[in-house]
């Protein structure tokens, strides 16, 4: 395997893994979701793991193409360092809102999140305008979360 293939896949391991982990640290997660009272348009449980999956995925290819990019050392370097610490953040959330019920804290992160996904992008299209467009669905889907999030916590 040639050494660009390699760092593909390490790109998107990354965020992959910090998934897995955090599902891991949250296995029980769907249950108590289940149990919640939840906000019209709530989606069915089994929707979450399948979305954040694409999500971490083009999270992944996104950090490739910054990471692959001709742009200076520096930039890639910056934009990465944003991109390492909103992954950092997503990895707490689940935390927070299902180990320790902190409805009103995680909506918070939340807002932290999307504002670190907002910077992420606008240093991500800087250097490569794709990688940027692979960004959006995962804040749009973190907004998503945020209505859902801040409304578990109005109706619990």
């Amino acid at each position: 395997m040639n050494a660009k293939w390699k760092t593909f896949i390490i790109c998107i391991a990354i965020p992959l893994g910090g998934g897995i982990l955090a599902a891991l640290l949250t296995r029980d997660s769907m249950e108590m979701f289940a149990a919640l009272n939840k906000p019209v348009l709530s989606p069915p449980g089994w929707l979450f793991p399948v979305v954040w999956t694409i999500l971490y995925v083009l999270m992944g290819i996104a950090s490739y193409l910054i990471y692959t990019s001709e742009a200076p050392e520096r930039k890639i370097a910056d934009a990465l360092v944003v991109y390492g610490i909103q992954l950092i953040v997503n990895f707490f959330w689940p935390i927070f809102f299902f180990n320790m019920g902190w409805y009103l804290f995680s909506f918070w992160w939340l807002v932290l999140l999307g504002a670190l996904i907002l910077v992420c992008i606008a240093m991500f299209e800087r250097i490569s305008r794709p990688a940027a467009y692979l960004m959006v669905p995962y804040l749009l889907w973190v907004t998503f979360a945020g209505y859902l999030n801040y409304s578990i916590y109005i109706l619990n």
